[in-house]
């Protein structure tokens, strides 16, 4: 089952160093099998601040996600990003097909 990275950034500073992180992304993620599902694009902003800016990264396993994010190479690059831009991001798992929104209901979340 996949697993996916998701983060919505806003206030970026379009400067060298995010440039820097955008050429340097692609091969951290390679190793783990990632790929962009979501970066930018058409969009409309429903809710939130208007520069967000959405990104989903998919993964063939949530283990995978969480050894991209955590692998030297990728914290390496991190603070390129961090340090220009707000946002939140988080490593999720595949909820499975047919999956209702109920299905929450008494489970406690994993963190």
């Amino acid at each position: 089952m996949p697993g996916y990275a998701v983060a919505h950034l806003y206030n970026v500073d379009a400067n060298a160093q995010i440039a820097e992180y955008l050429e340097r992304i692609d091969a951290t993620l390679a190793p783990f099998g990632g790929r962009f599902i979501v970066h930018g694009g058409r969009q409309f902003v429903a809710e939130g601040p208007r520069d967000a800016v959405p990104i989903v990264i998919e993964f063939p396993d949530y283990a995978a996600a969480q050894g991209w994010y955590r692998s030297a190479d990728y914290q390496a690059i991190l603070p390129l990003r961090t340090g220009n831009a707000d946002g939140i991001a988080t490593l999720a798992d595949y909820c499975g097909d047919g999956h209702a929104a109920t299905d929450v209901l008494g489970a406690a979340a994993p963190h």
